[in-house]
């Protein structure tokens, strides 16, 4: 058995810059995560780096299941612009009016 794994890889440590609430999108340099707990400045909170996740989407975009989708950092929404932060691939569809879409975060390698 190997003596070098050190979890599953589905979350990460991070310590908050300031207050984070629960659920609130983690921006990283070429990927995202989701806060799990929150918390205040200084504190450790875990981030969720893999699963799927219920997201702000910007309307009126369309998004179809299996697109790859980007977090919009300026405007706290998945969109499809790959200039982006590549967040994953929407598992589910997601209508020009739906203010959410669901996103398998991380997911497969998003074209930059």
């Amino acid at each position: 058995m190997t003596t070098n794994a050190l979890g599953e890889g589905r979350t990460m440590n991070v310590t908050l810059g300031g207050t984070v609430a629960v659920g609130t999108v983690f921006e990283g340099a070429g990927m995202i995560g989701v806060h799990l707990n929150g918390g205040v400045s200084g504190e450790v909170d875990a981030v969720a780096i893999d699963g799927v996740f219920r997201l702000a989407k910007e309307t009126p975009l369309v998004i179809a299941q299996g697109d790859y989708v980007y977090w919009d950092a300026v405007n706290d929404n998945i969109d499809k612009t790959t200039t982006n932060i590549p967040a994953g691939i929407a598992v589910a569809a997601a209508a020009s009016g739906a203010t959410t879409v669901d996103v398998k975060i991380n997911a497969g390698s998003a074209p930059a």
